[in-house]
């Protein structure tokens, strides 16, 4: 009994932050939630659904709060996207309208389904039969492509446009064996004496081929994102033949740059100044990467090589306001050469 009472208090957690979560979620639409396209068929719906309820089910992630957001938000984008009214009101209108609509006394007004009823429409019952249930499933391979992504598009935010070339399954001529299992049963060998045989059995389907297909692909970019982490496309990986499709997935990789380097949260810069500068002082501003300037001079005497820190001017730590630090290193350029005279006044001055 300890089991489903921990299962029963997890989910009721869950059913808290969905309701929380009904209004917004994290500014992300709905089909964003679901990694579908905005006309993505319910079919399609309801297998992405399947796919992130199973990945994010409270019972195989326990006491990880971000897994349980994840499913409540999951949860919240499935009632919306397969009830035909509601979805119809929120591509119009948009989450602002849906509320509006449900506060008017339509349909889902009380809340909606309960969130272990949608999951139970897939895996009868609270989560007993996930891993059963992730082994039926026959999926093509996920695709991974390293995507370059500008500092300036990780410190705003931005979306790249990308060329994508995949295989298609299309229609062809005349029949293919399809759906094969192995079937038993017994033949017999002698008096009351029997062997157990195992056959292959398949049915005839409709022949299908492979055809190349492409298109282009908006990747948005996340501020803050760091290098290895992906945007996922559901379904646009290899197909596979009495199956689902993979997935694809962009793998973010920070491009170079020729003012600033990346170390996780921070930025890095070298700014040359002149030897008379770093002695008497100077001031001096850099353009940052939304173009904002960064006064950086000094009053004091600056060192070759000194770093100094700039509190809050580094990279955006991912879905947060906070801020990395910007370390700027001084390099100071030296006269090439000097005339007596200059000798002279500066043994008089720094004597």
């Amino acid at each position: 009994m300890a089991a489903p009472r921990r299962r029963g208090a997890r989910l009721a957690a869950v059913l808290a932050l969905l309701l929380h979560l009904a209004a917004v979620i994290e500014g992300k639409s709905f089909y964003d939630v679901l990694q579908v396209p905005k006309g993505a068929s319910e079919d399609q719906i309801k297998r992405s659904y399947r796919k992130l309820a199973l990945k994010y089910h409270p019972d195989k992630n326990p006491d990880n709060e971000e897994a349980t957001k994840r499913f409540a938000e999951i949860n919240n984008a499935y009632e919306v996207l397969t009830d035909g009214e509601k979805r119809k009101i929120y591509d119009r209108y948009g989450e602002e309208g849906l509320k509006q609509f449900q506060g008017q006394g339509g349909r889902g007004g009380g809340g909606g389904m309960n969130m272990q009823d949608i999951f139970s429409s897939f895996f009868g019952g609270g989560g007993g039969g996930m891993e059963e249930e992730e082994e039926r499933i026959i999926k093509g391979d996920d695709v991974i492509v390293e995507l370059d992504a500008s500092l300036e598009d990780l410190y705003m935010g931005g979306s790249l446009k990308v060329w994508r070339e995949k295989n298609i399954i299309k229609p062809a001529p005349g029949k293919r064996q399809c759906n094969c299992r192995n079937e038993v049963y017994h033949r017999q060998i002698g008096p009351g004496m029997y062997q157990q045989m195992t056959e292959q059995v398949c049915d005839q389907c409709a022949n299908v081929k492979y055809v190349r297909d492409g298109d282009f692909l908006t990747v948005d970019i996340e501020k803050g994102m760091q290098d290895g982490q992906e945007v996922s496309f559901f379904e646009e990986g290899e197909p596979k033949i009495d199956g689902e499709p993979g997935d694809l997935k962009f793998r973010i990789r920070t491009a170079p740059h020729d003012r600033f380097r990346r170390e996780g949260n921070d930025l890095h810069a070298t700014v040359t100044i002149p030897l008379l500068q770093a002695l008497v002082g100077f001031e001096k501003t850099i353009k940052h990467l939304d173009d904002h300037l960064v006064q950086i001079g000094s009053k004091g005497v600056t060192k070759p090589k000194e770093v100094k820190k700039f509190k809050g001017e580094g990279m955006p730590l991912f879905q947060s306001n906070k801020k990395g630090d910007l370390y700027v290193t001084f390099e100071v350029l030296f006269p090439k050469t000097l005339t007596d005279d200059q000798k002279a006044k500066l043994k008089d001055v720094l004597a």
